[in-house]
């Protein structure tokens, strides 16, 4: 133990000797295990936004969608199966469980004019299970649905068509036909991207049904529920046959999982962006371990006398090349975690990750991984750049430290 802190303290001390040589070699060694690190957490911090993108559509994991159909072409009593969904969703304790009716048409009354618009019939823990991002207001909430003038979500192109009124204004939309009325827009979801122009309004699902009491034709529900991983594959079988019992003849219940977790090759964009873009930094942090180790050897040339000195004071062949692999593994550690600890900074930062995912809700902590990988990548390039000038130290003999 002694004798590795003494040659932990040689190393040091050569390394403030020639701090500035040390320093202008370790820069891109800094700058490469930076890189690295970056590449990592972009990719974590990728991967979620994917997730969350996939939520958007699909449903969290694990979200499996009931369907019911019947195979002779007779019209199914939606409402009936409605109920006996609730009660079986009761019995199971299911905490997010919603229905869907997408898309339907409704007539809105805009300031030019009455315009057709997609309507959605959704229940108010659709936007847990699905991420709505809402850009300004709320969401539905328990109770909504018995307001005189009945809650909507609408999209922000129709919101602009409105003229943006505040929502602390409480505007309203007019909508004519079965389900016609006032109501009170209580939310707006935000444009998926600068191309997303859809005139969409959201409207509770019992809402609708105590002015209408069908849906309108061609149209069916379906019915989502938000379970964990563990329980698909024990609850799915049953629920399966607690809704098709008693179901009349020729009626069929399919349950599938519409989740992004089920999907085949789903993690295959995130494992090529971070092979592809590892390789660069791989490939940037070789270049600098190669010109650490040029420059450590043309320094060994002009150390020669040092060395010869310290042989000939009783320095060891250990100890020399000890002395000499940690110097080159302490500046690259240091300088690697200088890179990281700059790389968290920044990423860390209220601006860099929300400008890049924008979309993003649930914000990762900075992964410890791309941390470890920057660090470890940090020794081993100091490693390797201390070997081959460790070994061009043993070669020196006290008679050289005379002729230099």
């Amino acid at each position: 133990m002694t004798g590795l802190i003494g040659a932990l303290v040689d190393a040091w001390s050569e390394i403030r000797v020639h701090r500035l040589r040390v320093l202008l070699s370790l820069i891109g060694i800094a700058a490469s295990v930076g890189a690295l690190t970056t590449v990592i957490a972009i990719s974590e911090y990728q991967q979620q936004s994917q997730i969350e993108q996939s939520d958007r559509y699909g449903g969290r994991s694990a979200t499996i969608a009931v369907s019911v159909s019947d195979d002779t072409g007779a019209p199914v009593d939606f409402v009936a199966f409605d109920e006996r969904f609730d009660r079986v969703t009761e019995r199971f304790g299911f905490s997010h469980a919603a229905r869907i009716v997408d898309p339907i048409m409704l007539r809105a009354d805009l300031p030019r004019g009455a315009v057709d618009v997609e309507g959605r019939l959704v229940d108010p823990q659709y936007s847990v299970m699905h991420r709505e991002k809402l850009l300004e207001g709320r969401w539905f909430r328990p109770g909504d649905e018995s307001a005189l003038a009945p809650p909507v979500v609408i999209t922000e192109p129709l919101w602009d068509e409105l003229g943006r009124i505040p929502i602390s204004q409480h505007p309203t939309l007019r909508l004519s036909g079965d389900e016609g009325g006032v109501y009170q827009i209580v939310g707006v979801t935000a444009k998926q991207g600068i191309w997303d122009e859809q005139l969409r309004v959201d409207v509770l699902y019992d809402a609708y049904m105590s002015r209408v009491d069908q849906l309108p034709e061609g149209t069916w529900p379906r019915h989502e529920i938000w379970l964990s991983d563990e329980q698909v594959a024990e609850i799915a079988p049953v629920l399966a046959m607690d809704l098709r019992a008693g179901l009349p003849d020729g009626q069929t219940v399919r349950i599938e999982r519409t989740d992004w977790a089920s999907q085949p090759g789903f993690d295959d964009v995130s494992a090529t962006f971070e092979l592809i873009t590892g390789g660069i930094a791989g490939l940037i942090l070789a270049l600098g371990a190669l010109s650490l180790i040029n420059i450590q050897l043309v320094a060994m040339r002009q150390r020669v006398r040092e060395i010869g000195v310290r042989r000939a004071f009783g320095a060891t062949s250990g100890r020399i090349f000890v002395s000499v692999l940690l110097e080159s593994l302490v500046a690259t550690t240091v300088a690697g975690v200088i890179g990281i600890a700059l790389v968290v900074a920044v990423l860390r930062s209220d601006w860099v990750v929300p400008a890049i995912f924008g979309e993003m809700q649930d914000t990762p902590p900075f992964p410890m991984r791309a941390a470890i990988t920057g660090l470890v990548a940090s020794v081993i390039v100091g490693a390797i750049a201390g070997f081959i000038p460790a070994l061009v130290a043993l070669r020196v003999k006290v008679i050289d430290a005379i002729r230099f």
